[in-house]
C-alpha cells in the first residue's frame, strides 16, 4: 500500500490503515524523538502524542513534500514541546574554548552509530537540540531560532559550541574504544552536516 493509499484510508477512518501507518513510521519516529529526549519513556510519550496529532491533522497534509518529512516535523515539534516541559531548554554556555581540528571521515573510525548517538545524547539540552535540528533535521538557523525562541546568532553559537564539545567527547570515546595493545594514535572522524 502506498503512502497516498494509506493516507486516504486513514482519512476514511480505517483503523487497519491507522495501524499500518503507525507500524510503517513508528520505529523511525521513535529514533527521531530519542535524539531530543534523554529518556526512552519521554520519547515514547512524544511518539504517542505525535501520532495522535498526525491522525487528527491528516486532512491538512497537502501531498507537498514527503509524507515522512511531514510526520517527522510533527514529531520534532512534539519532542521539543516535551523537552521544554521536562528539561530546561536554556541554551548552555561553554566558556571554555578548545581548538579541535575537524577531520575527514574514513573507515578507520572506532565508533559505530550507536556510540556516536550516545555521545550526542550526553550534550547539554541546548547544544543537543540545536545540533539535532541543524545537522540531522536540516533546519536553518532562522528556522531554529523561531522554533526555540532564540536569535539566529544564538543558534549559530550553540551549534559551534555543540560541535566543539561533540568532537572532544568523540575523541575521548574513541580513545576508550581502542584496543589497549594499539600504540598508534588514530583520530576520530565524524560525518554529517556541520
Amino acid at each position: 500500500m502506498t503512502d497516498a493509499d494509506l493516507i486516504a484510508a486513514c482519512r476514511q477512518g480505517s483503523s487497519r490503515a491507522q495501524k499500518l501507518l503507525y507500524e510503517r513510521f513508528a520505529g523511525l519516529m521513535l529514533s527521531v524523538c530519542m535524539r531530543y529526549l534523554r529518556r526512552r519513556e519521554d520519547a515514547e510519550e512524544a511518539l504517542i502524542v505525535g501520532f495522535t496529532k498526525v491522525f487528527r491533522a491528516l486532512d491538512q497534509y497537502r501531498h507537498e513534500g514527503s509524507f515522512e518529512g511531514w510526520i517527522r516535523r510533527i514529531m520534532v515539534n512534539e519532542a521539543l514541546g516535551l523537552l521544554r516541559r521536562k528539561e530546561p531548554l536554556h541554551m548552555a554556555i561553554d566558556d571554555l574554548t578548545y581548538d579541535v581540528p575537524a577531520t575527514a571521515a574514513t573507515a578507520e573510525s572506532q565508533l559505530n552509530a550507536d556510540d556516536m548517538l550516545a555521545v550526542l545524547a550526553e550534550l547539554p539540552a541546548g547544544y543537543r537540540t540545536v545540533f539535532n535540528l541543524y545537522a540531522l533535521e536540516g533546519f536553518t538557523h532562522p528556522e531554529i531560532g523561531e522554533l526555540l525562541g532564540i536569535s539566529e546568532g544564538t543558534s549559530k553559537s550553540q551549534l559551534s559550541k555543540a560541535r566543539a564539545m561533540l568532537q572532544r567527547r568523540l575523541l575521548v570515546a574513541a580513545a576508550e574504544a581502542r584496543p589497549s595493545s594499539t600504540s598508534s594514535t588514530k583520530e576520530v572522524y565524524a560525518t554529517g552536516r556541520y
